[in-house]
């Protein structure tokens, strides 16, 4: 029962990780890897800069208001 318990648990991390965003930067390491081995990726820090420095550049425009 403890291991059903644990993986539910597990699942709920995961889906509260990627719905708010906290996983971006993993996901970032994940594609870095494969697509520039050998290369140095951004800190988290500088990766969060650039992110919101796009997202103030590009708004989201598909919202209707």
């Amino acid at each position: 029962m403890s291991s059903k318990l644990l993986a539910a648990w597990r699942g709920v991390v995961w889906y509260a990780r990627e719905i708010s965003g906290e996983a971006r930067y993993d996901h970032y390491l994940e594609h870095f890897a494969e697509e520039h081995p050998g290369e140095t990726p951004l800190t988290e820090v500088q990766y969060l800069r650039r992110r919101e420095e796009y997202d103030r550049t590009h708004p989201n425009t598909s919202c209707c208001c």
